[in-house]
């Protein structure tokens, strides 16, 4: 297992574990599976496992797997605070020694504010008292690291990001994601503040593994190489030097035992020309199924009215691609849970957007088709409501 090191110099495996897609049975984990599984990646050296307070019954077999095995000292746990449930200083408190109790422990080793979507939500945490919070958590010992991840904006990320002095944080990125939400620009604003990333969905959910085009498929197969589609995507990710640590939702034997065996010689600086090309060439084979031919460079931007035109877009391609709900849930939580609204129906046709599009899209007209689409309206009176929930204080 290869590491890379935390703020304070702790070695962290590049792989971490992460807990939200344990497998479950008759409606509750399959604690004895996991089991295995869990022990099997801590066997091959992963040290570091995530998890959250509202992932169903995931904290509670953590510690139960950890405290019955003896290990909770030997590994690093990640949970995280529910912080759009918080609405005073008492709420911190009652959200997080629940979760010491179903972890069985007295401490957190990297605890997040979870879902941090627009500074609108650090600004409600300030009024809360959760600086001070933080403070009294870290000198009792009972939080050594904090951090938040985040689904948003680059612009939200790094506004968050220079806000505190963050120990680390958590973003949504893989090669399909690369300029989207924090993106790159995030990740190396993160490395120039010496913040160590850990990445969620390296592989989108598996889709970068199961729903590629078969022509993509093809291409990996054929490489002289021998990866797999997981494969190149974490390695892909691993190349990069200002990625710590990368999270997969393992649930199987097989998925650990290949994730650690890529983890065990994966390094930074270690892609050549001809891994990248590959790269290039899934992407491209990806984009063929696509609705706009967006290329997300952001030429288009800024919206005089605000409109994230590439965030529509990337959704609205995501429909053919992947599925309809998911994309939908995707733009809702990265657009729609912004501070400022970001929708296309705030359009007013002045056209600038199209006068710098390298790719002459018809982006006016575009955006009216994706955004009924992507926002049908079911959706926009959900996010309505979610958006009052949230972004309230």
């Amino acid at each position: 297992m290869e590491y890379r090191k935390s703020k304070t110099g702790e070695q962290l495996s590049i792989l971490g574990y992460g807990c939200m897609r344990f497998t479950t049975k008759a409606g509750s984990i399959d604690i004895d599976k996991t089991e295995k599984e869990l022990l099997k990646a801590y066997e091959k050296g992963v040290n570091y496992f995530d998890t959250a307070y509202v992932y169903p019954g995931s904290e509670a077999a953590l510690g139960e797997i950890l405290e019955r095995n003896h290990i909770r000292d030997k590994v690093n746990i990640a949970t995280k605070l529910p912080q759009y449930l918080i609405g005073n200083r008492a709420a911190l408190d009652k959200y997080f020694n629940e979760e010491l109790k179903r972890l069985r422990t007295d401490h957190v080793d990297y605890y997040l504010m979870h879902h941090m979507t627009a500074m609108n939500q650090w600004d409600k945490l300030l009024k809360v008292g959760i600086i001070e919070w933080i403070q009294e958590k870290k000198a009792a010992g009972q939080i050594r690291n904090i951090g938040f991840s985040y689904h948003g904006n680059t612009e939200d990320f790094i506004g968050i990001l220079d806000a505190y002095d963050w120990d680390f944080c958590q973003i949504q990125y893989n090669y399909m994601d690369e300029h989207t939400q924090a993106g790159r620009k995030g990740l190396e604003h993160a490395a120039a503040k010496g913040v160590p990333v850990v990445i969620m969905e390296p592989l989108r959910g598996g889709k970068l593994v199961n729903l590629l085009p078969e022509k993509a498929k093809e291409q990996i197969r054929s490489y002289e190489k021998g990866y797999t589609p997981a494969e190149l995507g974490l390695r892909w990710l691993w190349n990069q030097p200002e990625v710590t640590v990368v999270l997969s939702g393992m649930n199987s034997l097989e998925m650990v035992e290949e994730n650690c065996r890529i983890a065990a010689d994966a390094k930074a600086g270690a892609f050549d020309e001809k891994d990248f090309a590959l790269i290039e060439e899934v992407k491209r084979i990806i984009s063929e199924s696509e609705l706009v031919g967006c290329t997300g460079c952001r030429y288009c931007m800024p919206c005089p009215k605000g409109i994230d035109i590439p965030a529509l877009f990337r959704s609205y391609n995501m429909t053919a691609l992947e599925s309809k709900s998911a994309a939908r849930f995707e733009y809702a939580q990265t657009v729609g849970l912004r501070k400022e609204p970001a929708f296309a129906t705030q359009c007013i046709g002045c056209g600038k957007c199209e006068q710098h599009c390298p790719q002459s899209i018809p982006i006016r007209e575009k955006i009216k088709e994706a955004d009924k689409v992507v926002r049908p309206l079911p959706y926009r009176v959900g996010i309505n409501v979610v958006r009052k929930f949230m972004l309230r204080g």
